[in-house]
């Protein structure tokens, strides 16, 4: 007799029941997180803090001669992934009574939680390192009303002080060790291959700080393998900038020592010497197949410029994955046949400062061509007019 899995019966239905989903109205529905709720979490619908998020695009881009795709989630609604770990955090945090949630951040974490808090009418509190968060981000936080404790050292240690202040004060705490907020960035990679009709691609390639997204993709990929969505294990690689690149450090050797590092570098959302999920990411390294990589902060602003120029555009983080798959291509490791997903984590907006920056030439190690960005008189304006259009002529 021919046997026939749970799994496989469940697998069909709940592919339609997802797609069926996005012609409802109600909120949760329309979420991009909470429309995959079988894989996130058993709650009453009506408790659900969603804004909604989720509902991010997917590029396919010719970059270097190659085809590739570029998941944006920089389009979710405080401009980064971590709304969809937070809609699910703050959602808890509210059914089990806490009345204020609190994070360490680089910035992108505070600017979520403070809104997702504010949405559901809780308090928020979060620490910062003083001077190291870009000011599209620290506007969001002070602007959704969070306590911002600015930190006089990094993020690691505020990491330290938020988490003892947690369990001293009974605050929620909602940074990505919270396995709750891996529940919801796992429906990043659900989404995602929804996108492309479950066809598996070859490589996913992700920034890599505190590896929150690196330990959920991997246990989504295990998940929707295990319940027959996919039959093949994409392989992760997680890009790390050269001066936060502890993971990259332990990658090289095997994973058979861990050492923390003091970080530095201009993408300040990876500016994290001691990722508190290192351990998952690892496991998720190991069951992908996958591979770490660095990169430079002038080659992130390289690719940065490539990402903003074909009309997407990215925080500086976000393009450590086009950086990261140059890398790869040039060491053989990623082939031009191959079939690629880069994710995008955080909005252009989020750091005005180093765009501006970049784009009217004042990073002196990145060439800007083509460009005007200058006072000029109107005696100069009809021969300054003449020579941007004879660039297209």
């Amino acid at each position: 007799m021919l046997e026939v899995s749970i799994k496989d019966e469940l697998t069909p239905s709940l592919k339609d029941e997802f797609l069926k989903r996005r012609e409802s109205f109600k909120p949760y529905d329309q979420s991009g997180v909470w429309r995959y709720r079988e894989f996130v979490l058993d709650i009453e619908e009506d408790s659900i803090v969603t804004l909604p998020e989720g509902r991010t695009n997917l590029y396919k881009k010719v970059v270097d001669g190659m085809e590739v795709y570029f998941k944006h989630e920089g389009e979710n609604p405080t401009g980064s992934f971590k709304d969809r770990g937070m809609t699910v955090g703050v959602t808890v945090a509210k059914k089990l009574g806490f009345k204020i949630t609190a994070c360490a951040s680089t910035g992108n974490t505070s600017a979520s939680l403070s809104s997702y808090s504010a949405h559901a009418g809780l308090k928020s509190v979060v620490f910062i390192p003083k001077g190291k968060v870009a000011f599209g981000k620290l506007s969001q936080a002070l602007s959704y009303g969070a306590n911002v404790l600015e930190i006089a050292s990094d993020f690691d240690y505020a990491m330290k002080l938020v988490e003892e202040a947690s369990y001293e004060y009974k605050l929620y705490l909602l940074n990505s060790l919270n396995p709750l907020r891996l529940e919801g960035q796992k429906t990043i990679i659900i989404n995602t291959l929804e996108e492309l009709n479950f066809n598996v691609p070859d490589w996913i390639i992700l920034p890599g700080g505190n590896l929150g997204n690196t330990s959920a993709f991997g246990k989504a990929l295990k998940e929707l393998y295990e319940f027959h969505f996919i039959d093949k294990i994409p392989r992760l690689a997680v890009i790390q900038a050269e001066g936060a690149s502890p993971f990259y450090n332990a990658f090289k050797n095997d994973f058979k020592t861990f050492e923390p590092m003091k970080a530095e570098t201009i993408a300040t959302a990876i500016r994290i010497g001691n990722p508190v999920n290192y351990e998952k990411a690892v496991q998720s390294i190991k069951f992908t197949n996958g591979v770490v990589e660095s990169v430079t902060d002038d080659e992130i602003l390289e690719a940065k410029k490539d990402i903003d120029n074909l009309g997407i555009g990215c925080e500086p983080s976000s393009a450590s994955t086009l950086a990261g798959l140059r890398k790869l291509r040039k060491n053989g490791i990623i082939k031009k046949s191959d079939t690629v997903i880069l994710i995008l984590t955080g909005n252009i907006l989020k750091d005005p400062d180093t765009s501006i920056s970049l784009h009217t030439g004042k990073i002196k190690n990145v060439p800007i061509e083509n460009r005007f960005f200058e006072i000029i008189t109107l005696k100069d304006l009809e021969n300054t007019l003449k020579k941007i259009t004879s660039e297209v002529s």
